[in-house]
């Protein structure tokens, strides 16, 4: 065959070698937004430098090869004594170690620290999904072993370290250590207080020893696990570790890996327990309210996990159409194009915005601001994880066939995607817990009202929103049938409320006509075309 028929043409080249931070303006904007003026110029050079290093070619590769080659559990060593192993790809480790060094499980000892970990998180986490997940766990682990000050005094050191070091030893001989935890059980998946693995009680105070099982241990290779079991007074959180002081390994017997749609860097695990030994965390039956404050910051990082999904995705897709020709032009400059990739920039940037701000919140630390993450937290996590899967398929079908197939690096993406919506609560629990929040505390719902009350007046369809919203809230009959409904328009009008504020008016025009004002149908690339989405778009591009 003719050589002259391979000629490559009308091709995008790859997206690589760029800032991934710089390039993300509304990530940016809300970085500049939301730290101290003296912290702006040393957390600008640290996100750019671990955009540089994201968008570079070298990572892109360390993510494709721990997504290509899956860790192996290796129960058993060669003479047969039980070791419960798990081996990972040398990339795995490659890209753990640069997020730990790069302090994304550090926020908690420094200024500034949560929006800075949070900008860095969603950077980082768009060269590999998987690997986020001991990060989130050992990141979220802090604020739960604050209920016992000698626990965190012991642990804190380590797991904000900026030291990745790998291996099994003794978490107090190594220079930084990462968590996991365990909650899930077979019979009750999110109904832990259904939980049977049993705790009891040693000769030395606060210790325990742990008989049962957890359905789903992420990351079983951690120094150390938060889980959850029945002691006598009721549930109680205890930390596992995997390695004793004496050098002796725990009994923590993986019986096997999950194998899961996406996610695959990561080893999800069925443990077992059998005489455990194990420590106490707080009181003994206050085992949900100690471990939930974990559990809340795991949930803003599914938030931010989501964010930067999407943002790779539309990265991806306004890269495609800004090289790519069809019908006598530029894809990008193509109405009906325009259309979508303006739609989806949209969800991007209110995702991005929003993450921000909750982690800016977790920053200030005030009363009022915790109030307002009690009801932000699991509406955000409710609707931007929904979000996530129609919008990365969508980005995805802008790249064509050439989306579908695996080196476009867009499949990844995709089945990633679903992820954050499942993990630490699927939608109907997050719902659920926005409800317990607006019966129970008065003070959250006041903060959140407060919140979105601060752009009342720029924007009739956001106050058309704001008021319609009132009218929910007022009606409580039925209220759990059309719980979803209620967190959707909560977490709209939160959105609208920061674009009206901060985002260019052209962004967040289109935001308030199509999510808030209807004029928008049911798929991406139906907005209103007499909206500046040329603007939108361009603001979207991946460049630096």
């Amino acid at each position: 065959m003719a050589a002259t028929t391979h000629t490559v043409t009308n091709q995008a080249p790859p997206l690589v070698g760029y800032d991934v931070f710089a390039s993300d303006r509304a990530l940016v904007e809300g970085v500049e937004r939301h730290l101290d003026p003296a912290l702006l110029d040393s957390a600008r050079e640290d996100l750019s430098v671990l955009g540089r290093s994201a968008g570079s070619a070298q990572a892109q590769e360390w993510g494709a090869l721990a997504n290509d080659h899956p860790p192996a559990l290796r129960t058993h060593d060669r003479y047969g004594n039980r070791i419960d192993e798990v081996d990972f790809h040398p990339s795995w480790h490659r890209l753990l170690g640069k997020a730990v060094g790069a302090g994304l499980t550090a926020a908690w000892s420094r200024p500034g620290g949560h929006v800075r970990r949070a900008a860095g998180f969603l950077v980082w986490t768009q060269t590999e999904g998987g690997h986020g997940c001991p990060v989130s766990m050992t990141h979220a682990a802090v604020p739960a072993l604050r209920a016992d000050p000698a626990l965190a005094a012991e642990w804190e050191p380590r797991l904000t370290s900026t030291v990745y070091d790998q291996g099994l030893r003794p978490a107090s001989q190594k220079a930084g250590a990462l968590f996991g935890m365990g909650m899930t059980e077979k019979q009750g998946g999110s109904d832990v207080r259904a939980n049977t693995t049993r705790a009891a009680a040693l000769s030395e105070e606060g210790t325990y020893q742990l008989t049962g099982h957890k359905w789903f241990c992420s990351a079983p290779m951690s120094d150390g696990f938060l889980v959850l079991a029945q002691a006598e007074q009721g549930l109680t959180c205890f930390l596992v570790p995997r390695v004793l002081e004496d050098g002796t390994r725990n009994a923590f017997a993986i019986q096997r890996l999950k194998d899961k749609l996406g996610n695959r860097s990561n080893a999800s695990s069925e443990v077992e327990f059998d005489g455990t030994w194990a420590r106490r965390v707080g009181e003994e039956g206050r085992g949900v309210r100690t471990i939930i404050e974990m559990v809340a910051a795991t949930r803003l990082d599914c938030v931010l996990g989501s964010a930067a999904l999407m943002r790779q995705a539309v990265a991806q897709a306004v890269h495609h159409a800004t090289y790519r020709e069809a019908f006598g032009g530029k894809l990008i400059d193509k109405p009906l194009m325009r259309n979508v990739l303006a739609d989806l920039a949209l969800e991007s940037e209110a995702a991005t915005t929003l993450a921000l701000r909750l982690a800016a919140a977790y920053d200030d630390g005030s009363e009022q601001e915790r109030a307002f993450l009690r009801l932000a937290v699991p509406a955000a996590k409710y609707w931007v994880t929904k979000r996530c899967t129609p919008m990365v398929g969508e980005a995805l079908e802008c790249l064509g066939g050439n989306g579908y197939v695996e080196e476009s690096g867009m499949p990844r993406l995709l089945r990633e995607a679903p992820l954050n919506s499942i993990w630490e609560g699927s939608g109907n629990v997050q719902a659920l817990d926005v409800l317990r929040a607006l019966q129970r505390e008065p003070q959250a719902l006041n903060a959140f009202l407060q919140e979105v009350g601060r752009a009342r007046g720029a924007d009739h369809r956001l106050d058309g929103a704001i008021k319609g919203l009132l009218t929910e809230l007022a009606d409580l009959d039925g209220i759990e049938a059309r719980a979803r409904r209620l967190v959707e328009r909560m977490a709209l009008v939160l959105q609208g409320s920061l674009l009206v504020r901060y985002a260019p008016a052209e962004v967040a025009d289109a935001f308030c006509a199509s999510r808030l004002g209807g004029d928008w149908g049911a798929a991406f690339g139906t907005l209103p075309h007499s909206l500046d989405l040329a603007s939108v778009v361009e603001r979207a591009a991946p460049r630096s």
